[in-house]
């Protein structure tokens, strides 16, 4: 952790403080869990701390502790407003771009307060007055584990608090099979565990809590598997019909990139989610080894994120989309054969 930028945010602390905790849009486990962790922490420090989501997440998210305290800006703009215009501090979690908070941008652009981002993604934004950016960390919550020793108050990290940083960790690291899990992620995973994280009850909580439908709409998507042998690619389309068609609720597509990606030989899984009332369609992108996903989606679909994981979008039809991913292949075909 930045030395000089510990001190200045160990010294704004000693005071009283009204602190917004912001996600970005479509918040992960990552997102939600460093938010609440760092609320529980907060709190315990004295000040009065607001997590305002852009948006809703998954309902398998709900279950740690704290959840219930999120002001939701797309369901209640003018009380969210309110909340970011009085702050001293607003700390943004798991963004580095203030255009990955949707809908917020608007009123955190406009907001006069000091700004704190804590993130692990490549190529961090200049918004903040306060930055911590590391992209070898396995996830944001494993950040503000350390930003929490590094101000001197590891005691202070309880069983709340735990569980939300372990289930960032967890979520993040794919249960720590993606190559970001390094020894210190799992040393600081194991005193999670023995600060009070229950590891089994929130591995279920998060990946044993199938609905019928999703389990049926993730037999859809396995159905729309296609495989492009010559670059190692594979890729899934979903089509907003065959979302509706299966109750699709917020979350339920999380993890289906990953199947492309078990393929034997498969370096570059890709997943193509038609979104109607957004108008875009959304695109998850995972590759193995050294293929950077962050560089194809800043370049070619509006996003990024990590070299082995990224996220993007497109404004084109989905047919079109997926015409456009195909036919960029081949300037990535001699990485892809690495």
């Amino acid at each position: 952790m930045n030395s000089e930028a510990i001190k200045t945010i160990k010294g704004r602390l000693k005071n009283k403080c009204r602190i917004v905790l912001v996600p970005h849009k479509n918040p992960d486990g990552d997102a939600i869990g460093a938010c609440l962790g760092l609320y529980h922490f907060l709190q315990e420090l004295g000040h009065e701390v607001s997590p305002v989501s852009p948006n809703d997440f998954p309902g398998f998210l709900k279950w740690m502790p704290g959840s219930a305290a999120f002001e939701i800006f797309d369901r209640n703009k003018d009380r969210a407003r309110e909340i970011i215009e009085k702050a001293d501090l607003v700390f943004t979690l798991d963004f580095n771009s203030l255009d990955r908070s949707g809908s917020m941008v608007t009123a955190l652009q406009a907001c006069e307060s000091t700004f704190v981002m804590i993130d692990h993604h490549q190529s961090p934004g200049t918004y903040a007055q306060i930055t911590f950016s590391d992209t070898k960390m396995s996830s944001t919550c494993e950040m503000v584990y350390h930003f929490i020793q590094a101000l001197g108050e590891g005691d202070r990290i309880d069983a709340k608090i735990a569980s939300c940083l372990y289930t960032g960790i967890l979520t993040d690291t794919g249960s720590f099979k993606y190559a970001a899990t390094t020894p210190t992620t799992m040393r600081v995973a194991a005193e999670l565990m023995e600060r009070g994280a229950p590891h089994t009850q929130i591995h279920r909580d998060i990946f044993d809590t199938n609905r019928p439908e999703r389990l049926q709409l993730l037999g859809c998507a396995l159905q729309n598997l296609v495989i492009l042998k010559p670059y190692r690619t594979a890729y899934i389309t979903l089509t907003q019909e065959e979302l509706d068609r299966h109750d699709f609720h917020k979350g339920d597509t999380e993890g289906f990139v990953n199947y492309g990606l078990s393929l034997r030989d498969v370096v570059l899984a890709a997943i193509f989610i038609e979104n109607r009332d957004e108008g875009i369609i959304k695109i998850s992108l995972r590759s193995q080894g050294a293929f950077s996903v962050n560089e194809m989606a800043r370049t070619h679909f509006e996003g990024g994120g990590h070299i082995n994981a990224a996220g993007g979008r497109s404004t084109e039809t989905l047919e079109a989309t997926v015409r456009r991913f195909e036919s960029i292949l081949p300037e990535y075909e001699k990485q892809l054969s690495v």
